[in-house]
């Protein structure tokens, strides 16, 4: 009798033991699942535009315009930057990667493609006007005319405007000429390589180069974005 009333209380503690192991494992599995669901939505809150920044290993570079081939999306940044990286993030910390190098051409042209593969951070086919400014949508691209209105955007001097001053032009840079280039009246400065530059909602180009700056007064040089979405097969949206 003695050994009946033992194992009772014994059954009853291993039920409780079992229960609580369950529940526990029950609770760290949904604690798990909380973690990665908080991790997608901060990834989902990540969006990168034209104008937007990636990071590489000991790199970054301005996105110029978000483009499509089919479902497929990349960047288009400048090749110059963009020589030598592989894989791209949208933070400095490089904890979310977004893509991978898919083109680069330098010297000769000054542009690159990077293949967006997170689908958690979303890709909008507008450009940041700068802190506060908003956005402006792209829709399509063209090539520039001279005397045509034009805006950029640039990581150091913001968002300004001017005008198209000559096109097909060719600069020399340390690492061998870029050709067919054009030009504008607005200003820019060092960081500034890699900014879209539009006119309305039509891309034109990136800024690749300067001379002068804001202060004094300058002119930028951009590579033509309609020649790189042929190259690619791409287009804005």
């Amino acid at each position: 009798m003695s050994t009946v009333r033992s194992e009772r209380p014994l059954r009853t503690i291993l039920r409780a033991v079992v229960v609580l192991a369950l529940l526990l494992g029950w609770s760290a599995a949904v604690g798990s699942a909380a973690h990665a669901d908080q991790r997608a939505g901060r990834q989902a809150t990540v969006a990168v535009r034209g104008g937007d920044t990636l990071y590489s290993t000991g790199t970054r570079c301005t996105v110029g315009f978000n483009a499509r081939s089919g479902s497929t999306l990349y960047a288009l940044v400048s090749g110059r930057c963009a020589q030598g990286a592989r894989t791209w993030y949208a933070d400095p910390a490089l904890t979310v990667g977004v893509g991978v190098t898919a083109g680069v051409s330098f010297p000769g042209n000054d542009y690159a493609s990077v293949r967006y593969t997170n689908t958690a951070v979303a890709y909008p086919g507008e450009v940041s006007l700068g802190a506060g400014a908003g956005t402006r949508d792209i829709t399509d691209a063209a090539n520039p005319v001279v005397g045509q209105s034009i805006c950029h955007v640039g990581r150091t001097t913001g968002y300004r405007c001017g005008t198209v001053q000559a096109v097909n032009i060719t600069i020399n840079y340390g690492g061998g000429a870029v050709y067919g280039l054009f030009r504008s009246t607005i200003c820019s400065e060092p960081g500034d390589t890699g900014g879209p530059a539009f006119s309305g909602g039509t891309a034109l180009g990136i800024i690749v180069g300067s001379s002068g700056n804001c202060s004094s007064g300058g002119f930028t040089y951009y590579q033509p974005v309609v020649e790189w979405l042929s190259a690619y097969g791409l287009s804005v949206y």
